[in-house]
This record gives structure tokens, sequence and C-alpha cells, in this order.
């Protein structure tokens, strides 16, 4: 049955289920900031180890890197974050709240309040902090509002030590940090969050080519993760709105419940960041080419992909409500290649020391061959297929006393509630988990 989905609907069961805590919650909370529990983090580290497979191990010309979060303040010189890295903030006049002047649909009223708005001032959402034991200037430094250019001072680095030819590329997972004046919208916006991002050098001549090379990668990467095609949506980002840096940006957007938003970004950044980070460093970061005896800065393709925004679009495309026996239930129709849980094994009584010592023993044998499986026995066996059902497992397997005799089980699917029975021997052949 077609509902509308809520956001509510969507914090709610990430909250019940252990996938999404609010951060500090018994403090009150603490604004743009979310724990992840259980099954949070198995979906993410799901979500982050596929793109890893896809963009970075199955490939020949990439490098991973974990850059520090804490960088010395002259690369946030160079990049242009200390003076350009700022939104428009505006502040109620009666009620003293802050907000973004861009996001709201009425300029001189407060949203909340109907009080008179300020003049907006520029804001830097950088969180600037002192390294060191002397508080002065020098040793002022931030907390990365990017993962982007911990890649772009490495540079050298990955030159000197691997000798790469181009194209190559760099790939980071990792955190990064922005106050935000409005963190909004659960895992949209917040102050904390992680990046999967590529710098892909090329020769400017051949950025074209790669650029959709990862055009189509990315859309290839959200059919893998199961995000809805229909909600997906390319946005060619003109002149007017790209970043400084840019030549070319295409958005991914997403149909959120709260409008359609950005998801992903490719972006042609040309040469601008090595030749900043030459100017401002002095060292020398171009590439030489052996074979044609050249030297210059390549240019840069970035796709760039927000852990926590994907984390939420896998949610919602996965969120499903329906009829199964007549009876409604909720469930997470999630790509078995991101679900948190792959399968639960039971035994089909848990008052029954036989049962529940042959399903340990299934379960400690698949354990061995299928990562992700759970044991449950807790509640009638109809709960936990509901338990399951809601936190997205594909599969349940159920040892009954024909198993005792017979060796066979029962697998049940969570997306039609089928059930079938399986040889024990022929269950891993079985599932379709990737």
């Amino acid at each position: 049955m077609a509902t509308e989905l809520s956001m509510d609907k969507i914090v709610s069961l990430a909250k019940r289920r252990g996938f999404v805590y609010q951060g500090s919650e018994i403090y009150g909370g603490l604004a743009g900031t979310y724990d992840y529990g259980p099954l949070g983090v198995a979906l993410k580290n799901n979500i982050k180890n596929l793109w890893w497979q896809q963009f970075v191990l199955n490939r020949d010309d990439m490098y991973g890197v974990d850059a520090a979060i804490l960088m010395n303040s002259e690369v946030w010189k160079a990049s242009g974050h200390v003076d350009g890295f700022a939104d428009p903030l505006v502040e109620c006049e009666k009620c003293k709240k802050r907000f973004r002047a861009d996001n709201l649909d009425e300029a001189t009223k407060c949203p909340d309040c109907g009080g008179p708005l300020s003049a907006p001032r520029q804001f830097n959402m950088m969180f600037q902090t002192q390294v060191g034991a002397v508080e002065d200037s020098s040793a002022v430094s931030y907390l990365r509002p990017e993962t982007a250019q911990g890649m772009f001072v490495n540079f050298k680095n990955i030159i000197d030590s691997f000798h790469p030819r181009l194209p190559f590329g760099l790939a980071q997972i990792g955190k990064a940090f922005r106050n935000e004046i409005t963190p909004r919208d659960f895992l949209f916006r917040v102050r904390e969050f992680e990046q999967m991002e590529i710098e892909y050098f090329v020769r400017s001549e051949n950025w074209e080519q790669a650029f959709e090379e990862f055009r189509q990668g990315m859309n290839d990467y959200a059919d893998k993760i199961g995000l809805a095609k229909n909600k997906i949506h390319e946005l060619e980002v003109g002149a007017e709105d790209r970043a400084h840096y840019s030549k070319r940006t295409i958005d991914f957007e997403f149909d959120y419940p709260f409008g359609r938003k950005e998801l992903w970004g490719l972006a042609y950044r040309t040469d601008y960041d090595l030749g900043k980070h030459s100017q401002f460093s002095g060292e020398e970061l171009a590439y030489y080419d052996e074979a044609t005896k050249e030297k210059f800065i390549p240019h840069v393709i970035e796709p760039s992909l927000g852990v926590d925004r994907t984390v939420l679009a896998v949610l919602l495309s996965a969120y499903t409500e329906d009829e199964l026996g007549g009876e409604p239930r909720v469930y997470l129709k999630f790509s078995p290649a991101v679900a948190p849980v792959k399968m639960a094994v039971f035994p089909l009584l848990k008052n029954k020391p036989e049962l529940v010592a042959k399903a340990r023993e299934v379960y400690s044998n698949l354990k061995l061959l299928i990562s992700n499986i759970q044991f449950d026995d807790n509640g009638n066996i109809g709960k936990r297929y509901r338990r399951q059902d809601e936190i997205g497992t594909p599969y349940c397997v159920t040892i009954d006393f024909d198993t005792l005799t017979d060796d066979t089980v029962t697998l049940r699917d969570r997306d039609s509630g089928e059930q079938t029975r399986v040889k024990i021997s022929e269950l891993s052949s079985a599932l379709k988990l990737s």
C-alpha cells in the first residue's frame, strides 16, 4: 500500500532499531550531531566498503590516503577557506535566533516568532581551534571542512613514493566538520560528517573523458547500494552557482521528504588547487612525464559523496509499508549488499534444547561463510520475522523438528514472505547477498 513517507517515520525507526541516535541525547542533545548505533555502523560500513571496492580496489590507478583532520592553517588560506568559506547569517532582533539567509522564504521576518531580521553578514563555517600550549595566531588551526585538501597536499608525497603514471587518483574516506548555522533534516545537514572523495589527476585535454567515466560510475554505485532510481536527478550546475574552482559541476540530487536536495557532487576543479598550494607552500606540485619530457600541473576531477546523506537516502529508498498475511508491516527493503544483517538464524522454539543446539550449530557454520549474521531466539517466530523485516534482513533461517531428521531448514524471503525448505548444505548457494 502506498503511503507518504515522512522524516518522522525514518527518525523513529532509526532510533528504535539502533541505526542512529541523537548525539549527547541524555544531556538534551547537541544540534547537528548524531551517533550511529550497531546497525547504523554496519550499514555505513557496507556503504563505504562498496564504494572503496568499486572506486579503489577494482582499479589499478587509485591510491588510498588517510590525511590528518588537523592541518597547518596555511592550507586553508591557500584553498580560500579562511577568506571565503562562509554562509550569510541573519539574526532575529526579537528572539535572537540565527538563520542562514539563503534558506529563508521571507528575508526580513523571523520564521519562528515573526520578529525583524538583521541584515545578512558572512559567517565562516570552519571550527577554529588552538594547537599547542601557547594561544596566539601561530597556534591557530581548524577542523577540516572537507577531505579534499588532505589529498592535494599529499600529491607530491605520492609522486615521490609511487611514481604513478597519469591518469591516477587519490581516494579517501574521512571526517569533516562545518559549523552550520542551522543544522536540520536529520542526517542531511550536520556539523560532523563523513565524506568519500577522489581527486583524479588528468591531462587538461582529457578531463571530459574522465568526468564522464566517473559520472557513469556514480550511477552504477547508486544502483549497487539500492537507491531509488526515480528519486535521483542530475543537475548541471550553472556558472553562477558553481564553486570558484570549478569549470563544470553536476549535482546528483535526491528526492528527500523535505524536497529535492544535493546528495553527491562531481566537479572539474581544473588545476586550481595544486596551483594554489604550489604558490603558497613554495613547493613545485607538478607532474613530470617521462615519455614526453613535459612538466605540468595536472587537472582534477572530483567525485564527492557524503556518507551520512547516502545513509539517509538508502534508508528512505528502503523504507516500505505493505500487508503480509493480512497484517500491515514496515520493512526496510535494503539491497542485500548493504543490509546490516544479511541473515538471521532461529530455533523454532527457544525452550527446546535440541532445537537451540542445532540452530547454534547452523549459525556458527554459516558465520564462517557470511558476514553480518544474527542469532535470534527472542519472542515467538512471528515477532522475530517482523523484527528482522524492520531492520532489513534479507533472509531468515528457521530450525525446526524436521531439521533434526533431514537436515533441511525453512528459508524465508524478506520481501515476499515466501518460505521454502532448503538443505543446510545448499543454504549459502541459495542466497543472493550481493
